[in-house]
């Protein structure tokens, strides 16, 4: 049985996710989640303080506007002062307008500092996902990524835009009201304040249901989003097999989840409403009856009973506004929690101390006994041992999942082996400096990848200083020259994303153009002919050859006529070199080599 490589293995990963219930992981510590984000405000806390300064001079208007009605009602009305009542109103009216000012200022300026601080957090979340191991990306989906820098952020964004302020603002209003009341009517406050705890006990009843069905809403909004950019960018697949309805029912499925996550969340969500509603006509109706008795006997006027029961309402309004912004805060710690989530998982290893600098690879390379395994308990590469001298060409072949490629991906340091070394120029890999060992390693993929740019910079990709002249040159030596002028707009061609304007062999001559244009001191080419037709394959074959003088190579080919001329063929099965030696002296041995190639020109089964 073969191996599995790291791409099956991310497809195993992503059907076992998908194939059955999601299981929502445990919440984590929100104060930690919030302690993790105010780091983002501290660059703009001069901003902050001036929000806070805002939110204390609007919760004072906020409690001087009834209190001068009441005022107004006790000394002007019932004295007829027309002139105190006009003065009052003119009061009022600069108190009002002020109050919306400052609300209006306060929000512009939170809107600014939360956009600044989101786009650190996504800047950071984006380079931190660059620096993750290769493994990472081997067991979560693309559209889950995406669904981080895109969903979770924006919770994070509703929340600290549109939030902060209300929260801060009517946790100062409810202390406030709290104070103003018992300054002016003992009784009357202690009545008001009995409602505190009847709301508070609800919205924690409440809250332990929303944040659950917030946090499993966001991840199954992660979900959705996968299995969209599987389908969207695999629609060739999609339509050749005609599983267009089984891509229908795959999304319906998962977006079926997401439906009931969302009713499951936000049922709880806009509960808290109609309840704070339903205690604050209670809390009306408790003030308006002790208020009316208290009145009756004379222990307060008219205008402290009118000024309570705007308290009421402004009193209410807090605890309402905290529950929403309750629900809000839920959301954006769900997706505070799945950023720091990556951010916490450990990016690749740096370089050692001390690690050494190359300028140039002479590329002497050798495994020495090599043992790796992409899920530990099932070994791809064991007790491996080879040799390439600078200069040479070194051919892997083998039957597929035999860890030809792992091979590769050892050398480019996309993976750490697990025992013995692998050595360049006698350094061990781990001691030399990433960037220039990746820097002195040339790869063009069976699987090429092309942005959506234009084909020049898609080329320049290879070398980003190089200039125009020098991209041109790399593409006449890669054969890719004479397509590319036929192109529309020639070397300014912009390609649709992943280059699906583009044939597979035209990708692969572009990948290999950058690979020259990179000028490595070590050349790997995985089947890199591999999607050409055999005209094509004789003039990149061609210009292959002009590119490997000098340089060391490592060629993985199924097309083993094309590695005649390798220094060293390395016959891989299970892991393990089981035959090497040149393309004629294999075939000599007639051994695995030998029943391969046969079945290849032959037909003949192994």
């Amino acid at each position: 049985m073969s191996q599995q490589t790291p791409s099956q293995q991310r497809a195993s990963a992503v059907v076992a996710t998908r194939g059955g219930s999601t299981k929502i992981e445990k919440a984590a510590d929100p104060r930690r989640a919030l302690a993790r984000l105010v780091p983002y405000l501290k660059p703009y806390k001069t901003k902050v303080i001036l929000v806070a300064i805002l939110i204390v001079s609007i919760t004072f208007l906020d409690l001087l506007g009834p209190y001068l009605i009441g005022r107004s009602i006790d000394q002007h009305i019932e004295g007829k002062e027309l002139g105190g009542l006009a003065q009052m109103a003119l009061i009022l009216l600069i108190v009002y307008i002020s109050n919306n000012a400052f609300q209006t200022l306060s929000s512009w300026t939170m809107a600014g500092v939360s956009q600044h601080a989101l786009k650190d957090l996504r800047r950071d979340l984006f380079e931190h996902l660059q620096n993750l191991p290769l493994k990472y990306f081997d067991t979560h989906p693309a559209g889950e990524m995406m669904s981080r820098l895109t969903n979770d952020i924006e919770a994070v964004n509703q929340a600290v835009s549109q939030n902060v302020i209300a929260m801060l603002g009517s946790l100062l209003s409810l202390v406030g009201f709290v104070v103003a009341m018992f300054v002016l009517n003992f009784w009357l406050a202690l009545a008001s304040v009995i409602v505190v705890p009847i709301m508070i006990w609800f919205t924690n009843f409440i809250a332990r249901s929303t944040r659950k069905g917030f946090r499993e809403l966001q991840k199954s909004l992660g979900e959705l989003n996968g299995v969209m950019e599987e389908s969207i960018s695999g629609q060739r697949v999609v339509r050749a097999f005609r599983r267009n309805e089984s891509a229908i029912e795959n999304f319906s499925r998962v977006n079926g989840d997401v439906f009931r996550a969302g009713v499951y969340a936000n049922t709880y969500a806009m509960m808290l409403m109609p309840l704070t509603n339903q205690l604050g006509n209670l809390f009306v109706i408790v003030l308006a009856g002790l208020g009316g008795w208290l009145a009756l006997q004379g222990l307060v006027s008219v205008g402290i009973i009118v000024t309570f029961i705007s308290y009421a309402h402004g009193f209410v309004q807090p605890l309402r506004q905290l529950a929403n912004i309750y629900n809000a805060i839920q959301a954006a710690l769900a997706g505070a929690e799945r950023v720091f989530e990556v951010m916490n998982t450990s990016p690749e290893q740096e370089d050692a101390e001390g690690a050494v600098s190359l300028e140039h690879l002479k590329g002497h390379v050798e495994f020495r006994d090599v043992d790796f395994a992409y899920e530990t308990g099932h070994p791809i590469i064991k007790k491996m041992t080879l040799e390439a001298l600078p200069g040479q060409t070194i051919a892997l072949v083998g039957p597929t999942g035999a860890g030809k490629t792992t091979i590769t991906n050892l050398l480019t340091r996309f993976y750490d082996i697990d025992g013995g070394s692998i050595r360049i120029d006698g350094h061990d890999l781990r001691d030399i400096r990433r960037a220039d060992l990746r820097r002195e390693l040339g790869l063009v993929l069976q699987d090429t990848f092309m942005f959506a740019d234009t084909v020049m910079e898609n080329i320049r990709y290879g070398r980003l200083s190089a200039s125009d002249e020098e991209v041109i040159e790399a593409a006449k030596l890669a054969d890719a020259d004479h397509f590319i002028r036929q192109l529309p707009n020639g070397y300014q061609t912009l390609l649709s994303e992943r280059a699906a304007n583009l044939s597979q062999g035209q990708r692969q001559m572009l990948a290999i153009a950058r690979a020259v244009l990179a000028d490595p001191g070590i050349l790997i080419l995985d089947e890199a002919t591999s999607s050409v037709d055999t005209r094509t394959e004789v003039r990149i074959q061609q210009a292959l050859l002009k590119l490997m003088e000098g340089r060391t190579s490592f060629v993985i080919a199924h097309r083993l006529s094309t590695i005649r001329d390798a220094d060293q063929v390395l016959v891989i099965k299970d892991g393990e070199i089981i035959e090497r030696g040149k393309h004629s002296e294999l075939l000599a041995m007639r051994g695995f080599f030998y029943q391969l190639y046969m079945s290849q020109f032959k037909g003949n089964a192994i």
